[in-house]
């Protein structure tokens, strides 16, 4: 019997179930229909207080919760269709904007709320039955939620998808702010569905429905074509400002970088500059030196000479006694022309040795300058040591005196002490003379004393001059060292800012370049806003435009001729009006169409017009 009850109430839950889904599909049908007749009338755009799209929401609502499983937790029962919903975020990425939107709405503080603010979202975005379709294809997952007699996991919920499917043709403007989501009763007005109970069936609504969807796809795929222009603008326009920060930061880096090689311009400057003075010191010298060796060059030119001279007069005394050696003296001459080439020779090897040991004298006299100012150093801290030597040992004589008297006062005291010892006995009168001559010697002892300090003191004041002599005999060598190496840094430093002016010359060639870029850049940006202001005029000129029926025009709206079988009708892709084939012969590519298409004579004049005006 128990077992006959069960089956008993399951078949009657399915039969119920399946009336339920029925009767919520037919909901469905009337709340699209009428939505779509009253949107149809206003002009496709929907506000948030429109009665027909409040009931289509709530109609909604009843079919995803239909079937729903109850999820008990410690605070209640917990029946919300916001989990699959949740899902469709998983499942396609496209959504996950929504559900963040939906998440940061403070407002909202139960699932229904969030559910509902989710479908007014995937309404706006014209992308309800993409979702829901994602969802009903996943049943596997949609199990979880929703009983197997479910309206999502029928058949009907792949109906209802297919329905939804008109909607795309609205636009909807809802606002979520200020409406309170979370405490709204879903109730449906079946007032609303009474009026179009009779013409359920009519034709021309049909009809009606189809030429609507006709200009919907028409007009949806100008958009799309518009906005797929204007993402690829706004990438190019994205990419243009983060290459002109990057060379911003350039710039700033290049200027920053020019500045500091000026500074150490000057400071090279400056070390040519001294540079300089010492060359031109050495160059003087050089002067001097070559002189000297130009006398001695021309006293020993003026010797060769004389020898010439008479050599030449020999050779002429001979040519006038010898006539008959002709031969003999042309071959001297040939000698002689021989041994003149081979003294410009060695004249040159003169010039070029004369030149290397001008270079090694300045190099010789550089160093014999350093070796002197070093040696006159030195000696100057010799000498300062000596005489600092000498006072100390003059000071050590001293205090040797002083102690040597130091020494005798001490024994003076103690015979004094021994003499005093004995004379106690004696009389009164002699210990007032000894007191007093004690206290004398007492004096005499702590001047003594105090003399020895201060000489002390001295000896230490000395040794620490000494010292701080010698510290500065080692800086002075150290120093020597240091400029030996500044000159050789001072050559790389050369070879250093002449690299860097090649840099620089780089650099700003770099700059211009960019410089030209940007401007290229900018025309280019300039040409495509023109652009997308002629493509959101095109736009804005076909919303106006209507797509008429083929049963509304008999005759051609420019010849005014009528249709028949000879002459056909034409549609005109631009406008939508119809016209014969000779009105409408030309053909143009538009922006909602990849290939030429048919467009009537004014469209065509109209379109080459601008064509020719963004031309130019």
């Amino acid at each position: 019997m128990e077992c006959d009850l069960t089956g008993y109430l399951s078949d009657t839950s399915k039969g119920q179930m399946m009336e339920e889904r029925a009767n919520l599909m037919h909901m469905m049908k009337l709340s699209i229909k009428v939505l779509l007749q009253s949107a149809l009338s206003l002009g496709r755009s929907l506000d948030a207080d429109h009665a027909p799209l409040q009931q289509f929401f709530v109609v909604m609502e009843h079919c995803l919760k239909h079937g729903l499983k109850v999820k008990k937790s410690f605070i209640g029962q917990n029946k919300s269709f916001f989990g699959p919903l949740e899902l469709v975020e998983k499942l396609c990425p496209e959504a996950s904007d929504i559900a963040t939107s939906v998440r940061n709405l403070p407002e909202l503080k139960t699932a229904v709320g969030r559910g509902r603010a989710w479908l007014y979202l995937a309404l706006m975005q014209k992308k309800l039955a993409d979702y829901l379709k994602v969802l009903i294809d996943n049943k596997h997952l949609l199990s979880e939620f929703y009983e197997p007699e479910a309206l999502m996991m029928e058949e009907e919920g792949m109906v209802i998808v297919g329905l939804l499917v008109g909607l795309n043709v609205l636009d909807a403007n809802l606002c979520l702010k200020g409406e309170d989501l979370d405490s709204q009763v879903g109730v449906i007005d079946f007032s609303l569905y009474l009026k179009d109970v009779q013409d359920l069936d009519s034709g021309r609504e049909h009809e009606r429905i189809t030429d609507v969807l006709d200009q919907k796809n028409y007009v949806e795929e100008l958009n799309r074509h518009l906005s797929c222009t204007v993402g690829d603008l706004q990438t190019k326009i994205d990419g243009l400002e983060k290459t002109n920060s990057k060379l911003q930061e350039e710039l700033s880096a290049a200027t920053d970088r020019i500045c500091s090689l000026q500074e150490e311009q000057k400071q090279l400057r400056e070390q040519n500059e001294l540079i300089r003075e010492r060359s031109e010191k050495s160059v003087e010298i050089t002067k001097q030196d070559t002189k000297v060796e130009l006398e001695t060059y021309k006293q020993t030119r003026q010797g060769l000479d004389e020898m010439y001279s008479d050599v030449w007069k020999q050779l002429k005394e001979e040519k006038k006694v010898r006539l008959d050696l002709e031969k003999e003296l042309e071959l001297q001459i040939g000698m002689k022309t021989e041994m003149e080439i081979a003294m410009k020779l060695l004249e040159k090897d003169t010039h070029e040795k004369q030149d290397t040991l001008v270079a090694l004298r300045q190099q010789l006299e550089e160093v014999k300058a350093i070796n002197l100012q070093m040696f006159h150093k030195v000696q100057n801290a010799e000498n300062s040591l000596q005489q600092k030597n000498e006072a100390i040992t003059s000071f050590e004589g001293k205090t040797n005196q002083v102690m040597s008297s130091m020494k005798q006062m001490e024994e003076r005291l103690q015979q004094a002490e021994r003499a005093r010892q004995g004379a106690e006995d004696r009389s009164h009168k002699l210990q007032q003379e000894l007191s007093g001559r004690v206290s004398a010697l007492q004096l005499q002892l702590s001047q003594l004393r105090d003399q020895c300090s201060g000489l002390e003191k001295e000896l230490k004041s000395e040794k620490e001059q000494r010292q701080a002599l010698q510290r500065e005999l080692q800086h002075e060598r150290d120093t020597s060292c240091l400029l030996q190496t500044e000159l050789q840094q001072v050559e790389g430093l050369k070879k250093e800012l002449r690299e860097l002016q090649d840099e620089k010359a780089e650099l700003q060639k770099v700059c211009e370049e960019q410089e030209q870029a940007l401007q290229e850049m900018g025309l280019h940006l300039s040409q495509s806003k023109l652009k997308m202001e002629d493509i959101k005029e095109v736009n804005k000129a076909l919303k106006g435009h209507t797509w008429l029926k083929d049963d509304e025009a008999t005759y051609c709206k420019q010849c005014e001729k009528e249709f028949s079988i000879s002459r056909r009708k034409h549609h005109c892709r631009n406008c939508g009006h119809i016209f014969c084939n000779t009105c409408s012969s030309n053909e143009l590519a538009l922006p909602s169409y990849p290939k030429p298409v048919r467009v009537c004579d004014s469209c065509h004049t109209l379109l080459l017009q601008r064509c020719s005006s963004t031309a130019s």
